[in-house]
């Protein structure tokens, strides 16, 4: 697959309350962002410092994006798993997030010189 790292920024995974409002800094972050919610929680990617966080139930920085390149038929199986599972047995967590179009695996940023290493040799391209 042909992958990308996203523009090297550090983003922040980040846990509201369910019940938390979209906040209204949220709407001017022009980089990768992403909100999702549960009944359980509500859940957000976005650069770190970006978003007030004084209501946060946890902050977890430093964290950086891949994005796997191109549009994504949804008939495809097992695109996470490619790359999930070569990084995981060389003991690299992932976040990961899906959209519409394609995948992004977010991964803490000590972690992304090897990671990078680990999907070169299993045949991944980054571009």
């Amino acid at each position: 697959m042909e992958l990308t790292l996203l523009d090297q920024l550090n983003y922040a995974i980040i846990k509201f309350p369910a019940q938390t409002t979209i906040p209204a800094d949220f709407e001017r972050i022009d980089q990768f962002k992403s909100i999702t919610y549960t009944s359980d929680e509500c859940s957000i990617v976005v650069p770190f410092g970006t978003l007030d966080t004084q209501y946060a139930l946890s902050v977890d920085d430093g964290w950086v994006i891949i994005q796997v390149v191109g549009e994504l038929d949804f008939s495809l199986v097992g695109i996470l798993a490619e790359l999930a599972t070569p990084l995981a047995e060389n003991q690299i967590s992932i976040f990961a997030l899906s959209t519409y179009n394609t995948d992004y695996l977010l991964l803490k940023a000590a972690d992304k010189r090897k990671a990078i290493q680990v999907l070169q040799q299993h045949g991944h391209v980054f571009i």
